[in-house]
């Protein structure tokens, strides 16, 4: 069985996310020009993933779509609240920038492998959970702390929301004691794979890691 590139990356970053943290190997590295402006950008690239593929889901999507596949209320009035909170992080971030007198990224062009219901909910785990290691993997380099407050804020939200999702699949909503913090590359290479056209004005000096096929049998283990 071959997996592409994205579901590929979700399965692997779906395992990383079900793991216990007791030991890390060291800190998570950080990329030469990381600064707090950089880890603000970092922070919106992802927060425009998120708006869009809850903005899809809302658009592709009718309540009655999620009640069939086993989500009833109010789980289609709980995702459009997720959807709300993303957008205020992207504005949030985005007028922070500005305050700063930092160029935002913008918006740009996204696919997500989502043609069901289960599908959407299914990946709405994955890039939560990501997005819950994202911010603690970048709050040790940010040294502003008005700056750590406000990412600390946003990482608690994106927690709840991971713990919804997760209960809602019948999975646990707080599987483990601690949760892993993930590097820049490592989280820049899984946005990278839905993110297929724009122009931002922006370049962040991480680097996606190379495209892969996975390679696996029948069989689940």
């Amino acid at each position: 069985m071959r997996f592409s590139l994205p579901l590929a990356a979700t399965l692997a970053l779906s395992a990383v996310q079900a793991s216990p943290v007791v030991k890390r190997d060291g800190p998570v590295t950080t990329p030469k020009g990381v600064n707090d402006g950089v880890i603000l950008n970092y922070a919106l690239t992802l927060e425009y993933l998120e708006r869009k593929f809850y903005q899809d889901a809302l658009a592709n999507f009718t309540r009655n779509d999620f009640v069939k596949a086993g989500f009833e209320d109010p789980f289609y009035d709980n995702l459009k609240e997720i959807y709300f909170d993303e957008q205020t992080h992207v504005q949030f971030l985005s007028d922070a920038l500005t305050a700063a007198k930092i160029t935002p990224t913008v918006e740009l062009k996204y696919t997500f492998p989502v043609t069901t219901v289960m599908q959407f909910v299914t990946l709405s785990s994955v890039l939560e959970g990501v997005g819950v290691s994202a911010y603690l993997g970048a709050a040790a380099k940010i040294v502003n702390k008005d700056y750590l407050t406000a990412a600390g804020s946003i990482l608690t939200v994106e927690a709840r929301h991971t713990a919804y999702i997760r209960a809602s699949l019948g999975k646990s909503p707080f599987p483990n004691p601690f949760d892993t913090p993930q590097g820049f590359n490592e989280v820049f290479s899984l946005a990278a794979t839905y993110i297929t056209g724009g122009t931002s004005p922006v370049k962040l000096p991480f680097m996606a890691f190379p495209s892969l096929t996975l390679q696996c049998s029948q069989y689940y283990y």
